[in-house]
């Protein structure tokens, strides 16, 4: 059954059902949801384009075939490519052991097709023995997906936020540590240890996640490599890919192909 981004009004928390699940397509003027929250816990599986969900000191990237987790109650914030298609799957508290934090999953063709096939059926009120023993499968196969890195630690201080809304509004933009500094009116060594401080990461490699994660959007969207490695100011396209293998451990290329393998017919 599909719905539009807002569930056509229906209210997921509304339901006891251990698990409630909904096939989304996404409308150009439905690209991004105002913070909310659930008192169920909320998996956002992306079957086509990508998603990016910000929570509090984090941006989590979802692209093909992975899924972000966002425990219940916690406030966030979702943006979401053009025509994009998702599964929305809503968990009641304590039916399966699942992450405390925010996290990017890798999930299974067998867990996708769980998720598939419980959204293709109206089990918000009272599954039937069928639908129990599905969730019951899914609750098996859940608890043991990868998490992914594909996150990105943002503080909530006003100087790492005004780094991170820069570099997403001008990616193309190199601007250096000491640049950033005499900008900020701080020394580079003050402003280093801040960004390790508030983020875990030095600036470079904070700096190349947040470019990492634009990349992902841009390459979903249907941007080329060239284009994607111009957009991030690079000065070749080879350094763009170093970048990115170092970073997800495999060229832009063979990384798209494998999120496209599984995702045709949805």
């Amino acid at each position: 059954m599909e719905q539009d981004l807002e569930l056509a009004g229906y209210d997921p928390d509304s339901s006891a059902a251990p698990a409630v699940a909904f096939h989304i397509r996404v409308h150009e003027r439905d690209r991004e949801v105002a913070r909310h929250h659930h008192r169920k816990g909320q998996l956002i599986l992306a079957l086509h384009g990508g998603i990016t969900c910000e929570v509090d000191k984090a941006m989590w990237m979802v692209p093909p075939q992975h899924a972000v987790w966002i425990p219940g109650l916690m406030p966030h914030i979702n943006r979401v490519t053009a025509n994009a298609r998702l599964c929305f799957l809503f968990i009641e508290p304590g039916a399966v052991r699942m992450p405390e934090r925010c996290c990017t999953l890798k999930i299974s063709p067998l867990v996708r097709e769980l998720i598939l096939t419980l959204a293709q059926r109206n089990a918000a009120v009272a599954p039937c023995p069928a639908t129990q023993r599905l969730i019951q499968v899914l609750f098996d196969e859940l608890p043991v997906q990868p998490v992914e890195g594909l996150h990105l630690p943002v503080s909530d201080n006003a100087k790492i936020r005004t780094m991170a809304t820069f570099i997403v509004a001008e990616p193309q933009s190199r601007r250096t540590l000491a640049q950033w500094a005499s900008y900020l009116a701080m020394s580079e060594r003050s402003l280093a240890r801040l960004v390790i401080k508030e983020t875990g990461l030095s600036f470079r490699r904070w700096r190349q996640q947040l470019q990492l994660i634009i990349a992902l959007r841009c390459l979903i969207e249907g941007q080329s490599v060239q284009q994607v490695a111009q957009a991030l100011g690079y000065d070749s396209t080879t350094a763009f890919i170093t970048m990115f293998k170092n970073g997800l451990g495999q060229t832009p290329g063979r990384w798209l192909a494998s999120t496209q393998s599984t995702a045709g017919g949805q």
